[in-house]
């Protein structure tokens, strides 16, 4: 079936992703990493596409460190990305779900921490899903400082799927093309809207926050902010690229939630450095986040990203 074609519309000519890392001289070996989470991501958004078609992809198999319950495609992709980056120059990965960390080669030159479906709470409604992952050169362990991160990337799936990447040189966009499974370029060194009043929160944990926070986001709706949340957190990171605002997800009084609830080695370091290299800011509340490091694997903290001024707005708690 040929896709709908739209007035304006005009033959796909963007670069590949193969073309544009080998056109801006990117290190070979970390353009092959990312090449490889890039493929790996294809097949993963396929199986999405069909839902329940085959079978219950939200089927629940175990659970995850942090307790989460772990769905079938969680353990699925959670496999798959680690065979691929098996063919790449890893020396360890940490998933999100598996408790330890996980040796590849001795020798390999990079550390790779990856969350391999975001939101998975949302497998199986059609709702936007994501993939997170950050590199390292590769050392003794991967509790690492967020300062060390050398690349990040993004996969969103929703109607379409797309790819962010960075390598510290600027963030570049990529969507794939199903009809050939390429991922092809649609903006470079992007940087993030400013003064675009959005803000993505989960309001129904509001009553737990510290009151200033509380007070400081009613008052922001009440003089026009529009909210949004997708619950999941990549999904709001490519909007926040594509249109501005910031996303919300601070500790609160709850038990559990006392520290945050994203995990900050594989969802917030790669968030953090992609949105610094689109000009934005990312906090815990208090600090940089890319300024700490995991006391352990799949530790807990709390996230504010976005336009740098908004962010700087927030009280600090």
């Amino acid at each position: 079936m040929t896709p709908l074609p739209l007035p304006g519309d005009a033959a796909i000519a963007a670069p590949t992703l193969e073309a544009h890392l080998a056109a801006r001289g990117a290190d070979p070996a970390l353009s092959a990493l990312a090449r490889a989470i890039a493929h790996a991501a294809v097949p993963i958004a396929s199986r999405l596409a069909l839902a329940a078609l085959p079978g219950d992809p939200a089927r629940v198999v175990g659970s995850n460190d942090s307790g989460d319950r772990q769905k079938a495609l969680d353990r699925a992709a959670h496999e798959h990305l680690l065979e691929a980056l098996a063919r790449a120059d890893v020396r360890a990965v940490v998933s999100e779900e598996a408790v330890d960390e996980i040796p590849l080669h001795p020798e390999g030159r990079f550390d790779v921490a990856i969350d391999p479906i975001d939101g998975s709470g949302s497998i199986g409604i059609g709702a936007p899903l994501g993939l997170l992952f950050c590199v390292f050169e590769a050392g003794e362990t991967l509790q690492r400082p967020g300062a060390e991160v050398v690349a990040a990337g993004y996969i969103s799936f929703g109607h379409s799927t797309d790819l962010g990447l960075s390598f510290g040189a600027g963030v570049d966009l990529f969507t794939l093309e199903p009809a050939s499974g390429h991922f092809r370029l649609v903006d470079e060194r992007v940087r993030i809207p400013e003064n675009k009043p959005m803000i993505a929160y989960n309001a129904s944990n509001t009553g737990h926050w510290p009151a200033p926070l509380r007070d400081h986001i009613e008052t922001s709706i009440a003089a026009g902010a529009n909210m949004r949340w997708i619950a999941a957190a990549v999904g709001d990171l490519h909007r926040i690229l594509l249109q501005g605002g910031i996303f919300l997800y601070p500790a609160d009084a709850r038990k559990g939630y006392e520290n945050g609830r994203l995990r900050l080695l594989y969802e917030a370091f790669p968030i953090a450095f992609l949105i610094e290299q689109a000009g934005g800011a990312a906090t815990d509340g208090t600090n940089r986040i890319l300024d700490r490091t995991p006391t352990s694997l799949h530790q807990h903290c709390p996230l504010i990203f976005g336009d740098r001024k908004m962010v700087a707005a927030i009280p600090r708690h």
